[in-house]
């Protein structure tokens, strides 16, 4: 499988051109939704900075980010935290920085 060379040697690894997810090493399957996907791609591409809600809610949904709700939102993160978890349950990848944004955590491999 073909690994972006910026990410090999880190336990969260995206391919944007194949949209595939690896943890530890290990394929994230069912792939992530469309949202999911372009979620943890904006903050993977941070490397560890704060991301905005606004801009991650502009990231996730484009054209359609005007309508988008508080609650959309926290659902979408909700749930690409359970499929993280669901293969690596003992780091959390998304934190809330409280008034700021999201950061990725996404420690070197192990």
């Amino acid at each position: 499988a073909f690994i972006p060379p910026h990410t090999r040697g880190y336990r969260l690894r995206l391919d944007e051109r194949s949209r595939r997810l690896w943890l530890n090493g290990k394929e994230v399957l069912p792939p992530l939704s469309a949202q999911q996907f372009r979620l943890l791609q904006t903050l993977e591409k941070q490397q560890g900075e704060v991301v905005s809600r606004e801009e991650l809610i502009q990231a996730v949904w484009g054209e359609e980010a005007f309508g988008v709700t508080e609650q959309a939102f926290d659902a979408l993160v909700r749930r690409l935290r359970e499929r993280l978890a669901e293969i690596d349950p003992h780091h959390h990848y998304i934190l809330t920085v409280r008034g700021h944004g999201l950061r990725l955590d996404n420690p070197p491999a192990e």
